[in-house]
């Protein structure tokens, strides 16, 4: 089958088509509002026959909506007691001195929550037994208040799930149920709740999505890249949907590391996905870090998820100047409806691309090829309109506008390496969304870096990720006790069991389990200790002992106490698709280059085409280097090569 890699972005919507060793690339702009559409119509343009394709692709449904409040009718089920535990939370304050914090919207609203029994002690043992009265009460309260969905969070649910199975057994057979005990089969009660809440409240909006979009491509393979960076069928997913809130970021990763394999690039990466509507950052040390301390609009998800940090600075994001004439630069966005002025789609207010624009940075004739013309006009005048309440010229204005947003990022890339110990100068700094070239240099010199890259394909790296992402699955399950008292047998079956599940999965995907690589890895801690360690597992001994290396790493010292078992980790996948990037053709070459003039160059910049230079050859800035998807600006006292791949290379000039 043809396989193409998708990925739904706020401002465009990316393809990447492999079909016969050779690679193919289009986008088309979002459709917010149904975001299948976008799919289908780039889907139509490249001609191809969904009969013929296997498609991954990277779904931003459920992320939206959470971040836009936009899930369904929720009811949510605790034991007696303990239905405020979601509004309650942890009780940590985001400003630690601020006294008088503004009240926050209980997730679930209080009239949606309800109690019953069906309470676990710690051990195991029924505190207060499920009974037929408490289930017809259940279902009369059900009926009553008539949601769409229902997520089942009971204590303790994660040693025996036979309660939360009984509830859901009880709702008639329309109602998407979650039971935490199947989200996340973890400790901590608010944090498993919140998962189970998520799943249930944005699942049905989900499933609706991916209904639309099977109607819409008939015969097609569908997959969905989930946040841990592996793709599972879209068959699969509907019930899943706390599993793809990093979806499309995860995707951007893979594709860096994937890119970055390439001959001339190193392994370890900070990189940053610049798109129309927000920036993602992380760090890439052979592969994705994963994490299980994520946060969703300030909600935290104990899911695996990739680790990296995002903020809402992008090409679209908006400028303005607040109440006391203080220039802002995000987080709101013009998003793909209207867009930025310069794309002429109705949009008056400067966005970061307009201010590239204006100051010469990008090519207004050759934006994505040629196929999409910049205004250059309506990108000054929106300028203009901010410039004239800073006094300052259109230039000055968006040379500000940049230097905003580069700082935004800059604070965003010291928060993922600085923040965490590590030297941002032992990376390489690895621009890629549609963005990312145009920024890369500055944020580099931000951040006392003097190596880059832009890799091969970078306006569309998120969807080329997809091509290259395994099936797979990261199941977690709590399994608490001394690891030492707990023994190599209990430990290893409880793997095993997980394990099973996870081949189960993958088996109804058509993978053999002899196809399947399994990972398997504990989280310990201290006893007495609230945070845990995640260590891959051999044997009890090699655990302990690996711990407290890893601990003295951490945190500069060792205990003298037992080492608890919490959590069991296992991440199954199946063999990567066999892909490698076509090796560079031989360049076309362009006579004569054109020249454009940028503010702040004392010289004529080059516009060139990164089809027509040759593998090896250097290129000294200050220049813009365009190809179909994505610009770079290449910025004074840096120079740039290509490797056989394809990728860009900048390293800063040093006298």
């Amino acid at each position: 089958m043809t396989l193409i890699g998708i990925d739904t972005g706020g401002t465009f919507t990316d393809f990447v088509l492999w079909r016969d060793g050779e690679i193919r690339i289009h986008k088309v702009l979002s459709t917010p509002d149904a975001p299948e559409r976008a799919i289908l119509q780039g889907i139509a343009e490249l001609g191809l026959d969904p009969r013929d394709l296997a498609v991954v692709h990277g779904s931003t449904v459920a992320t939206n909506a959470v971040l836009e409040g936009k899930g369904v009718r929720t009811l949510y089920v605790a034991n007696r007691g303990l239905k405020d535990v979601l509004a309650i939370g942890r009780q940590a304050r985001p400003d630690l001195y601020d006294l008088q914090p503004p009240p926050r919207k209980p997730p679930v609203p209080r009239e949606l929550c309800i109690e019953t029994g069906g309470r676990l002690a710690a051990d195991g043992t029924w505190v207060e037994p499920l009974t037929q009265a408490d289930l017809d009460a259940f279902k009369d309260r059900v009926e009553e208040l008539a949601p769409e969905a229902v997520a089942i969070n009971l204590l303790f649910s994660y040693l025996d799930d036979s309660a939360e199975r009984a509830l859901a057994d009880a709702l008639p057979g329309h109602l998407f149920v979650s039971r935490s005990s199947e989200v996340l089969p973890l400790t901590g009660e608010y944090e498993r709740g919140i998962a189970t809440w998520i799943n249930a409240w944005v699942g049905p909006v989900v499933a609706g999505y991916l209904e639309r979009l099977a109607a819409g491509l008939p015969g097609a393979r569908i997959s969905v890249m989930q946040s841990s960076g592996e793709a599972v069928a879209a068959d699969q997913t509907a019930g899943h949907a706390a599993r793809l809130l990093l979806s499309g970021p995860a995707g951007g990763l893979a594709g860096a590391a994937f890119a970055a394999a390439a001959e001339d690039c190193v392994p370890r990466l900070l990189s940053f996905d610049m798109g129309g509507t927000s920036t993602d950052v992380a760090l890439i040390d052979g592969e994705p870090r994963l994490t299980t301390s994520g946060r969703i609009a300030g909600y935290p998800i104990a899911l695996p998820m990739v680790d990296m940090h995002t903020i809402g600075a992008g090409g679209g994001s908006l400028a303005q100047v607040d109440a006391g004439g203080i220039l802002l630069v995000g987080p709101e966005s013009a998003g793909a409806s209207p867009g930025p002025a310069c794309y002429g789609r109705g949009g008056a207010r400067p966005t970061v691309t307009d201010a590239n624009l204006v100051l010469g940075r990008l090519d207004p004739e050759g934006f994505l090829g040629g196929r999409m013309r910049l205004d250059v006009d309506a990108a000054r005048e929106a300028v203009r309109g901010v410039a004239s309440q800073l006094a300052l010229s259109v230039e000055e204005t968006a040379l500000g506008i940049v230097r905003i947003a580069n700082e935004h990022m800059a604070r965003a890339l010291r928060v993922i390496s600085v923040q965490r110990g590590l030297d941002p100068r032992d990376f390489v700094l690895t621009s890629f969304g549609g963005a990312g070239g145009l920024h890369v240099c500055a944020l580099a010199e931000a951040l006392g870096m003097t190596q880059a890259l832009v890799p091969v394909h970078a306006g569309v790296l998120s969807a080329l990720g997809m091509l290259v992402t395994p099936a797979g699955r990261t199941l977690t399950k709590t399994h608490l006790g001394l690891i030492a008292e707990l023994g190599e047998r209990e430990v290893s079956n409880a793997l095993q069991a997980l394990a099973d599940a996870a081949l189960a999965e993958l088996a109804r995907e058509g993978w053999e389990p002899e196809a399947i690589r399994i990972e398997r890895s504990l989280d310990l801690r201290y006893r007495g200790q609230s945070h845990t360690l995640n260590l891959p597992w051999r044997s009890v001994e090699a655990a302990v002992e690996g711990f407290h290396a890893r601990h003295q790493a951490a945190y500069g010292h060792r205990l003298e106490l037992p080492v608890e078992l919490v959590n069991l980790r296992v991440r199954a996948r199946a063999p990567a698709p066999a892909l490698r990037l076509p090796e560079l053709r031989a360049a076309g070459g362009e006579n004569p280059p054109r020249v454009l003039s940028a503010y702040g160059c004392e010289v004529p910049v080059r516009v060139i085409s990164r089809s027509a230079v040759a593998r090896g050859a250097g290129i000294s800035g200050p220049a813009i280097i365009a190809d179909d998807v994505s610009t770079t600006w290449l910025a004074p006292g840096w120079a740039g090569r290509l490797d056989r791949r394809g990728n860009l290379l900048l390293s800063q000039v040093t006298d």
